[in-house]
């Protein structure tokens, strides 16, 4: 099955679904008694009526074929980093990373040690330590999370150096 095929499914069978499952990272067993298919398929979308807060439209992508699949999934901070317990405040310029992976290997999350970060450090997609299989699909030098320095330190060394020159 290979062009989109409409369903109609049960909307507590839905809303049990979505309990369960999230949005580009969770694998569902779909079958189709209609047709001769059943199979694995993403979930890619879901589209929620604009003022009554009720379901409207699942989609779903078919893992059938695939041997790979780009995905959208969350960063989970792991740790605490010594520059933050110091005064210095993260600046998480990434929530979510794209990666491509295995359709059967999804992680729920990935996971980022902030444990060893200083202020004035960053960690840069390339220094993500991601699990086997996965690759990123971002710009390798785009920073994902750095701790900068207090506000309050950033102003007195800019004022001390005013006070020097």
């Amino acid at each position: 099955c290979t062009e989109s095929v409409p369903l109609t499914i049960n909307v507590k069978t839905a809303e049990t679904l979505l309990k369960q499952a999230d949005v580009n990272h969770t694998l569902i067993q779909v079958n189709i008694p209609d047709l001769p298919w059943k199979g694995k398929a993403l979930l890619r979308e879901v589209q929620t009526h604009p003022w009554k807060s009720q379901l409207y439209h699942l989609s779903f992508f078919s893992m059938a074929s695939q041997d790979s699949v780009n995905v959208t999934l969350p960063l989970a901070l792991q740790g605490e980093a010594p520059g933050i317990k110091a005064g210095g405040i993260l600046e998480q310029l990434m929530i979510e990373i794209n990666v491509e992976c295995d359709p059967n290997k999804i992680p729920e999350t990935i996971e980022i040690d902030i444990s060893n970060l200083g202020i004035g450090d960053s960690i840069h997609v390339h220094e993500l330590v991601l699990p086997e299989g996965l690759s990123a699909k971002e710009d390798a030098e785009r920073i994902v999370l750095s701790v900068a320095a207090p506000a309050v330190a950033a102003q007195e060394t800019s004022e001390e150096s005013a006070a020097e020159g």
